[in-house]
């Protein structure tokens, strides 16, 4: 069968080829406690230990036993983007209209509408090296062409205006950006971040920035929307991090008011609209008892990377810029060789799995591998022990 020339310049997801291979391990005996095995740690994946809170379980439930899980119109509920934009205004400060939020499945979903909507064959979009793989696929199933600056420590491992105005050319139509990112856990610093859009603007180019880990900063330096700096900048955010509903499939873009028409019909076509009973549970993620849980787990997620930080300095993974937001280490493993193969090494050695760099881009691919510390303190601990041990024993 012949497939279409776009899956070329589509790399497989690395972050779940690792996880199956992390999953065959723990089916075998060395992860078999009757066999004198140990459970298989798992840092590998960006996901919450934590549920949804059991408000928005409930409203989930409420929304069944009423039947109210018809579509909804495409852009979403407007009670949900009411709530979104009373958010925004309440944590951020900023005026966000609900009319310019649209409810996504997902913030791959939006990142996906955004892509077709802004960029066609033959453009060009920036972004850091490393960043979140899917982004730059996104950009290719527009059939565009995503450039990978290398971004190191000294910058935060992001761009700033200079690493910007000198990649531009002709063809570049904007940039992506991911603040806090995946998989470093650093921002952008805002007044980076404002000569960066400036430098787009000027060019008549596109900010588009992910902010899906926004929630869950921990340094109010870098705690700011991007929507602050004009409605030309698109954002991208989701329900998965900070609000801890990863499997419901929950985001929204927030566009300029030119651009609701475009998106609106898009998703029309692609997805009709985001699950129903996902919004309907959504409305509660904004009552004052989930709002108070979100911060209390957000207090749990600082507190876990102020051990394992440190923990993994001390262990020669050394992480050298702390993480200001998500619940990423990104960590320099030169010293025990490339990434990739430590990675299988210590799944097999210590049965802790951690993501290699190579999804995230390639420059510093084999020098660096994630760390997520979105597991248990208790789990966080144990890994440390074990990964002591075996690197010691390498």
């Amino acid at each position: 069968m012949k497939l279409a020339a776009r899956l070329d310049h589509i790399d497989p997801f690395y972050v779940m080829e690792c996880a199956k291979a992390a999953a065959e391990i723990a089916r075998s005996p060395v992860c078999d406690p009757a066999q004198g095995g140990r459970r298989m740690i798992y840092l590998n994946i960006g996901e919450p230990d934590f549920t949804a809170p059991p408000a928005v379980q409930a409203a989930a439930h409420t929304a069944i036993d009423a039947g109210r899980t018809q579509y909804t119109d495409a852009v979403g509920l407007l009670a949900l983007r009411r709530k979104i934009s009373e958010w925004y205004a309440s944590r951020f400060g900023v005026e966000v209209a609900p009319e310019r939020i649209i409810i996504t499945a997902g913030a791959s979903a939006a990142l996906q509408l955004a892509c077709l909507a802004l960029f066609e064959p033959g453009d060009e979009v920036l972004m850091p090296d490393p960043s979140y793989p899917c982004n730059r696929h996104f950009v290719a199933a527009a059939g565009a062409k995503a450039v990978g600056l290398a971004a190191g420590p000294e910058a935060r491992f992001q761009l700033d205006q200079h690493s910007v105005t000198q990649a531009w050319t002709p063809q570049t139509r904007g940039v992506v950006l991911a603040s806090p990112s995946n998989p470093t856990g650093t921002s952008i610093d805002p007044e980076t971040l404002r000569a960066i859009v400036s430098q787009v603007r000027a060019r008549g180019g596109v900010t588009l920035v992910d902010e899906i880990y926004l929630g869950l900063s921990y340094d109010e330096q870098f705690a700011h929307t991007a929507l602050a700096l004009g409605e030309d900048v698109i954002s991208v955010n989701s329900f998965s991090k900070y609000f801890s509903m990863t499997g419901w499939r929950l985001g929204w873009l927030v566009v300029p008011p030119a651009l609701v028409a475009p998106i609106e019909k898009l998703q029309q076509n692609l997805f009709i609209c985001a699950s129903t009973v996902a919004q309907q549970a959504a409305l509660a993620c904004f009552e004052p008892e989930s709002l108070a849980e979100y911060e209390r787990r957000r207090s749990a997620f600082r507190e876990r990377r102020d051990f394992i930080v440190p923990a993994l300095n001390a262990l020669g993974l050394t992480v050298p810029v702390m993480p200001d937001g998500a619940f990423y280490a990104w960590a320099d493993c030169s010293a025990f060789g490339n990434s990739w193969d430590l990675s299988f090494e210590l799944m097999r050695s210590a049965q802790v799995a951690l993501t290699p760099g190579r999804d995230f881009g390639p420059h510093a691919a084999s020098q660096y591998l994630r760390l997520s510390f979105a597991s248990s303190m208790a789990d966080l601990r144990e890994a440390v022990q074990r990964l002591d041990v075996a690197l010691k024993c390498r």
